[in-house]
């Protein structure tokens, strides 16, 4: 038999704010973020059809790119999201450097895209986003769910990676 697990005295709490976060090393430059956009109700198919759309996806991936630190990017709606069932789609990036320098250059890059993404969402921020950061900023991360992040190469940003 094996022995009943302990769970760690830092990992009692109620708050997940509280919860150490797990890096492949101490000097890990890349970071998660797990956003959860609520999309207003009867907007999903809407949303949806943005995004589907080969200028806007053309202009999100361009936006990415000129960030310069993002490692992946993703829009994954949840099940039953197409059929109404649910209104949550996520935004998932892996991502150099802080939190706030990542919004800034978001912000600074994407700014309109955002503003266009965020016009479906039930609870926006105060828009345009460019016109305000701080609140975007604290927006962003009242709606980000904290989560670890593992990496193979915890130390390699994605522009030593395309400089290599």
């Amino acid at each position: 038999m094996s022995e009943k697990a302990t769970v760690p005295q830092a990992l009692h709490t109620s708050n997940a704010e509280d919860l150490p976060l797990i890096r492949a090393s101490a000097n890990q430059v890349q970071s998660p973020l797990n956003l959860r956009l609520t999309i207003a109700q009867g907007k999903n198919l809407e949303i949806v059809a943005y995004l589907a759309d080969p200028q806007h996806s053309k202009a999100i991936n361009d936006g990415l790119t000129a960030v310069g630190t993002v490692h992946f990017a993703r829009f994954l709606p949840e099940s039953g999201f197409l059929l109404g069932k649910s209104q949550t789609l996520w935004v998932l990036t892996e991502y150099d450097g802080t939190f706030d320098q990542y919004i800034e250059d978001f912000v600074n890059q994407m700014g309109d895209i955002f503003d266009d993404l965020l016009s479906f969402v039930a609870d926006p921020p105060p828009l345009p986003v460019k016109n305000n950061i701080p609140a975007f900023e604290a927006w962003v991360n009242a709606h980000n769910e904290k989560s670890n992040l593992y990496s193979a190469y915890p130390t390699l940003t994605v522009q030593a990676i395309l400089n290599s």
